[in-house]
């Protein structure tokens, strides 16, 4: 039998990468810095109980009455249990990663729509990042920008992208292809079809592309604390380590509040669409 020593070579590229692009991983990691500070700055601006009522308001306009509720009462029992500052750390992470992920994500299923070629190179590449296990992310994260949040923001990029290229795809193939050539009988340019055709009717699809992606990135938020990431997942961790059962269960109450709260608001701009 073959000794294959695959993870050996992938350590002389990681080393490779850290010593010769260090420069690109400090701006990477500058710009990160200063998006994430920025949303977190924003969010822990007012104080609680006006967010609280802005947060509802929001779920309860998009959602419907019923979202706003459950937003009000839920947000009001995180703050009560003392994570409020916690939690508005892991959603800026969430809002930073979703962000990156989305405007990467987004456009290359659009290529990939566009070209068999792409989409035979892209889905081997997907299949990669979603099949390999969260943890092994946060290896090489910690090696090109140390701990902390960028390299959480960073590994849940890279774990949450995968919906958001292959439901885009996925969407624009599925337009009708009476309605595409109806399209370009009517004397359509390829930049018109897909902005004003293909990308509108795609778009419930797409949305759930978006929908998956921050569900997908506050998963691995959650998972990123063991980097120094904080927010929510910090206190879980802590609950972990040191054996503090209330305070696992009252900071994963948060992160299901959290979570609940940002899937039926995606849902509703979803349905909303279709």
């Amino acid at each position: 039998m073959i000794d294959l020593h695959i993870g050996e070579g992938i350590e002389v590229v990681i080393n490779w990468l850290t010593n010769n692009l260090s420069v690109l991983f400090d701006i990477i990691r500058t710009v990160l810095t200063g998006v994430v500070d920025v949303f977190e700055a924003i969010l822990l601006f007012p104080p609680s109980y006006v967010a609280i009522v802005l947060f509802a308001a929001l779920a309860w306009w998009i959602a419907g009455r019923g979202v706003g509720i459950f937003s009000l009462i839920g947000l009001w029992l995180i703050a009560s249990m003392g994570f409020w500052e916690q939690t508005m750390v892991t959603l800026a992470l969430v809002v930073t990663s979703a962000l990156v992920a989305l405007v990467i994500g987004i456009p290359v299923g659009i290529w990939a729509s566009r070209s068999n070629s792409v989409a035979s190179v892209v889905r081997p590449v997907l299949d990669f990042m979603q099949t390999m296990p969260a943890f092994v992310y946060l290896i090489p994260a910690v090696l090109f920008f140390q701990l902390g949040k960028v390299p959480g923001a960073v590994a849940t990029v890279i774990f949450s992208m995968p919906p958001a290229v292959r439901l885009t795809n996925l969407g624009i193939r599925q337009v009708h292809e009476e309605v595409v050539e109806a399209a370009r009988s009517f004397g359509s340019t390829d930049r018109q079809l897909l902005f004003k055709v293909q990308i509108p009717l795609a778009m419930p699809t797409i949305l759930a592309g978006v929908n998956q992606t921050i569900m997908l990135a506050l998963s691995m938020v959650v998972i990123a604390a063991m980097i120094g990431a904080g927010g929510l997942g910090g206190e879980i961790l802590k609950g972990i380590t040191q054996l503090k059962i209330g305070l696992g269960f009252e900071s994963g109450i948060a992160v299901v509040i959290l979570a609940i709260f940002l899937d039926r608001i995606t849902q509703a701009l979803g349905a909303g669409n279709e």
